[in-house]
């Protein structure tokens, strides 16, 4: 009996989650991991800057997590491992994912974004063809679809794709990938799209850890353009449980769209944590911080999904209201200080500085 063998012969499921030690892989591992047991869970990272292997202190001595150290950009380490682990489930989640890095520097997007999960395809196609099952999980972003206006729209599984940044377009791509892989190839595959997610252990370039960040340090908080763009959020553990019912009973070449109905202009949000985190800090004064500086290149205006069909085919809804979020969001940053000091090192900052620095100066 080989090594793979043994394996399945042990575990009900061999579950790949690529990205594990980022934002939303680290918080879905944390969900998975200790639910179910007879699972195995192989967490595929590359550590880029935004990783932190430290999110996952609380699972990472199971018995059925295991962390890979590799790119899914190199299909050779990527192939021993798919050798190594005969996986039932690639749960897709490793992506180049701030619009503000691509618009900088486009070609690492293009490079994880499409040509990873081109490599993933490829192996899952290669167990798919030689009989051994595997379903592929692809998670994806609303921003594929563009901008909406003020007409209450909302984006569907049949909207078109406009994608507005390089960061949009090749999450674009990779969805088209996935598409082409589920139509010639009979893949088992879903795409996924969620809209803005927030929660604890996001990188602090994202808004809401960027906001309460720059509060504590007493720092300006950038605000681009007027702050009237809109954005749906969502809690990143509202997240996980929709992912956890589209790996068990998602529909094979479905699409879902995973939206937290909590509609929101940057500005009002911005001031709202402001309020919240002074609240819980003992002080006043935060709203002053907020700087407007010059827009973001291609910035699209609103985004706002249908969740219709995720909730009436697999029963999901979100579970936390969003200033419950919010107030648990804020708290856990407050209370994991040297997590946030942990991930802003010389890299962050030079990036802080490039993208932000001189606009502020030019406020």
């Amino acid at each position: 009996m080989n090594s793979g063998e043994m394996l399945k012969d042990k575990w009900t499921k061999v579950i790949a989650v690529t990205g594990g030690a980022g934002f939303i892989g680290s918080n879905l591992l944390l969900h998975l991991v200790p639910k179910y047991p007879d699972y195995l869970f192989v967490n595929i990272d590359c550590l880029t800057y935004a990783a932190n292997l430290s999110s996952l202190t609380g699972i990472e001595g199971a018995p059925n997590y295991r962390f890979k150290r590799l790119s899914i950009g190199d299909y050779l380490d990527l192939e021993r491992c798919f050798e190594e682990f005969p996986f039932d489930v690639v749960l897709h989640l490793a992506a180049e994912s701030h619009v503000d890095r691509s618009i900088y520097g486009p070609s690492d997007f293009v490079e994880t974004n499409i040509n990873g999960t081109f490599n993933l395809l490829e192996l899952a196609r290669h167990r798919h063809e030689t009989g051994r099952g595997i379903r592929f999980i692809h998670v994806s972003t609303d921003e594929v679809y563009g901008s909406l206006g003020d007409d209450g729209s909302f984006f569907s599984e049949s909207s078109p794709y406009r994608p507005s940044s390089p960061y949009s377009a090749t999450k674009a791509g990779s969805d088209h990938l996935v598409h082409s892989y589920i139509k010639t190839y009979g893949l088992d595959a879903i795409i996924t799209h969620s809209c803005n997610n927030f929660g604890p252990r996001q990188f602090p370039e994202k808004l809401i850890p960027l906001v309460i960040n720059n509060i504590l340090n007493r720092r300006e908080i950038p605000v681009y353009g007027n702050g009237q763009n809109i954005r749906s959020w969502l809690y990143v553990f509202d997240h996980c449980r929709a992912l956890d019912m589209v790996l068990h009973n998602g529909q094979k070449g479905a699409t879902y769209l995973i939206g937290g109905g909590n509609d929101i202009r940057n500005l009002d949000l911005i001031q709202r944590l402001c309020r919240m985190v002074d609240e819980k800090l003992g002080i006043s004064g935060s709203e002053r911080l907020i700087t407007f500086i010059e827009d973001r290149l291609g910035h699209d205006y609103r985004y706002a999904l249908d969740s219709s069909r995720i909730r009436s085919e697999l029963g999901w809804k979100p579970a936390y209201e969003f200033d419950q979020a919010l107030e648990f969001t804020i708290q856990w940053y407050l209370e994991h200080q040297d997590w946030l000091n942990s991930c802003i090192s010389g890299e962050y900052m030079k990036y802080y500085d490039v993208n932000y620095k001189r606009k502020l100066a030019e406020s």
